[in-house]
């Protein structure tokens, strides 16, 4: 099982003396030192206007990080595909894979804030069939088959071909997934699956759960199931202090950044978003006590490199380890970062 550094750039806190600039330029440093411990892959979350994150272009920071490294793979995580058109979408992460020799891997979703959506006048409601639609675009203009066509509800053009392809044939592409339908499109294209486990523990019981629903589904479609990944809130605690405030630290995630952005109201969120609704729910009565393994990798490298081993098992390929999520300052990032790759890391070589 390989690992990477992830992030969504939360950065939506009261009282933060955070700027906006300074948190993505930490992150910056951060890929690099991901690149440089070894890990597999970095993932960088696209968010707009703070309302949860703070770093809206994962294409230009990852180009940045594209030139000052060699192995490490680069990914969006995700990029919120309705927000953008598909045309450009294609051609910003086919440059990307030219200009990183073939390391770009590309992860697709709808998103979960309405407030994102609105000032780009894009429909949230429609988000799910724009969605689909928008993938199918993508992946067509990446097969390098010749000049596309494609006239759909959402994208319409005819005899088109971008430039430049891709190295990569084709770039490794991934549906981010919350629900069932994003797992039925994943099967259906052949994509793989990024998942994170909290969300598969209230929506299907765990990992395993969704892992066998997903091959199951490739089954049906007639498709090769694509690699498995998760992400996983991570801390390092080694004494009691230090788990009470690492404990604290992602529930002040969950209140501050996580429930302001998700839908709350089951009479006015779209059809497709009614299960985040009770997600909200139960986020909002979340304590310390309740953040088991479902949720984060927490405690001595032995307890986490026990639990990595059950995501092993449920056959997961890769976790993208999320470790500068509430407010942890930079150099403790960089300290667990480096801790993961000597202490966890070897047991699943």
């Amino acid at each position: 099982m390989k690992f990477g550094y992830f992030t969504l750039s939360d950065n939506h806190y009261e009282n933060n003396t955070r700027s906006p600039n300074q948190f993505v330029e930490d992150i910056l440093t951060e890929t690099l030192h991901a690149d440089a411990l070894g890990y597999h892959s970095a993932w960088i979350g696209e968010h707009h206007f703070s309302s949860l994150g703070v770093l809206s272009c994962p294409d230009l920071t990852l180009a940045y990080a594209a030139a000052r490294t060699k192995t490490i793979r680069l990914a969006p995580a995700v990029t919120v595909l309705p927000l953008h058109h598909p045309i450009r979408v294609a051609e910003q992460w086919a440059s990307l894979d030219l200009l990183s020799h073939g390391r770009v891997d590309w992860a697709a979703g709808r998103g979960y804030d309405a407030r994102e959506y609105e000032p780009f006048h894009v429909s949230f409601a429609e988000n799910q069939a724009m969605f689909n639609e928008g993938m199918e675009v993508v992946q067509k203009l990446w097969a390098g088959k010749g000049p596309v066509t494609h006239k759909g509800k959402y994208y319409s053009f005819e005899d088109m071909t971008i430039t430049p392809q891709p190295v990569q044939t084709p770039i490794p592409a991934y549906v981010a997934s919350f629900s069932k339908p994003s797992i039925e499109l994943a099967a259906r294209l052949g994509c793989g699956l990024v998942v994170a486990p909290f969300a598969a523990a209230m929506s299907y019981g765990g990992l395993k759960q969704v892992a066998d629903l997903y091959k199951e589904t490739c089954i049906k479609a007639g498709t090769k199931p694509g690699r498995l990944i998760c992400s996983y809130f991570t801390h390092f605690a080694d004494t009691p202090e230090q788990e009470a405030a690492q404990r604290a630290r992602q529930i002040r995630y969950y209140k501050e950044c996580v429930i302001p952005a998700f839908p709350s109201d089951a009479a006015k969120a779209p059809p497709s978003y009614r299960y985040l609704v009770e997600m909200t729910e139960r986020l909002h009565h979340v304590k310390p006590q309740d953040l088991t393994e479902n949720s984060v990798l927490l405690g001595s490298a032995r307890q986490i490199t026990d639990t990595l081993k059950k995501v092993e098992a449920a056959g997961f390929d890769e976790v993208i380890l999320y470790f500068n999520v509430g407010l942890k300052p930079h150099s403790q990032v960089k300290d667990e970062m480096s801790r993961f790759a000597e202490e966890v890391r070897p047991a699943f070589a």
